[in-house]
């Protein structure tokens, strides 16, 4: 498992960590512990982020108060919240901020496993995703506005008459600018070509 998967356990009971710890490591999940929402703060900028294990209610800063402080960076993290039996509302408040999930105590610990398993797998494809989205961005912004143009048609499923009726060139024309995309964005095909519009976030924009 790479450093990038490292699950963090932030909890200022010491038994808790540990217990948590040792079942993280026990089904061979890397793990870090962390004392305080404030300690985890200060080492974020250096840290690896998988998943966040925290309790809801801490001295100084709850897990409420770190799950905000997390929202506010620029690589938001799944969070696990770990509530008492009275604390309910208190992770129902978590989750609208953006917790994946919580559990309550005491929990089963194959639960527990399980829901880490699924936000370090969660991570993990939204790291892909994003990467993948990085990489067709930058591939679209070397299309020439007229390129762009045409892609836009093609996406949005028009015909290359269509286009060129739209643009005022000649189908010759469009079909040239079409290969020039095809080209350009890497696409083995036209279905290709509208997942990565999908992907990009650019086929909501085309025109129908």
């Amino acid at each position: 498992m790479s450093d990038k998967q490292t699950v963090h356990v932030v909890d200022d009971d010491e038994a808790a960590r540990e217990s948590l710890a040792y079942l993280l490591t026990s089904a061979k999940i890397n793990v870090r512990t962390h004392d305080s929402a404030v300690a985890f703060l200060e080492a974020l900028p250096t840290l690896s982020l998988g998943c966040v294990i925290t309790d809801i209610r801490m001295p100084g800063l709850s897990g409420i108060d770190l799950l905000k402080e997390l929202k506010k960076t620029a690589h938001p993290v799944p969070v696990i919240v770990i509530t008492g039996h009275g604390d309910v509302p208190l992770a129902v408040e978590a989750m609208k901020i953006g917790a994946m999930e919580f559990l309550e105590k005491p929990f089963d610990d194959e639960v527990l496993v399980a829901s880490v398993r699924a936000a370090l797998n969660n991570r993990e494809t939204t790291e892909k995703h994003d990467s993948k989205r990085a990489e067709l961005l930058d591939r679209l912004a070397t299309l020439s506005h007229r390129e762009r143009q045409v892609l836009e048609g093609l996406v949005a499923g028009n015909p290359n008459k269509t286009i060129a009726f739209d643009l005022a060139i000649s189908p010759r024309t469009v079909e040239i600018y079409r290969a020039h995309v095809m080209t350009k964005m890497k696409a083995a095909s036209l279905s290709d070509l509208v997942r990565m519009a999908m992907l990009a976030g650019i086929l909501d924009d085309t025109p129908r």
